[in-house]
C-alpha cells in the first residue's frame, strides 16, 4: 500500500512540476524543462524513500533496491512521455 502511495504522490508531483512550468514559463518549452527538474527531484525522493525502508523500517538494501526501482520508474516513464508528447506535437 505505501509504495502505491509513494507512486501516486510521484505522480502528482510531476503534475505540480508541469503546472508551475506552464505557469512560469509559458509554452511547451517551460513544461518541458520542469518535467527534466522532477526527473532529478524524483529521483531523490525514491532514494530516500529507500533509505527510509532500510534505516527505519528494517528491509534489506536488496529488498528495497527492486521497490526503489518501481517507485522511480512509473512517475519517471509519465515523465519521459510528457517529453515524448510535448517534443512530437
Amino acid at each position: 500500500m505505501h509504495m502505491a502511495q509513494v507512486i501516486a504522490g510521484g505522480l502528482l508531483l510531476l503534475g505540480v512540476f508541469a503546472l508551475f512550468g506552464k505557469l512560469w514559463g509559458g509554452d511547451a518549452s517551460g513544461i518541458a524543462l520542469a518535467t527534466k527538474a522532477f526527473l532529478s527531484v524524483w529521483l531523490l525522493v525514491a532514494l530516500v524513500n529507500m533509505w527510509v525502508g532500510v534505516v527505519k523500517a528494517g528491509y534489506t538494501v536488496e529488498q528495497e533496491l527492486l521497490i526503489l526501482l518501481v517507485v522511480f520508474m512509473v512517475p519517471a516513464t509519465a515523465a519521459v512521455a510528457v517529453l515524448w508528447l510535448l517534443a512530437k506535437g
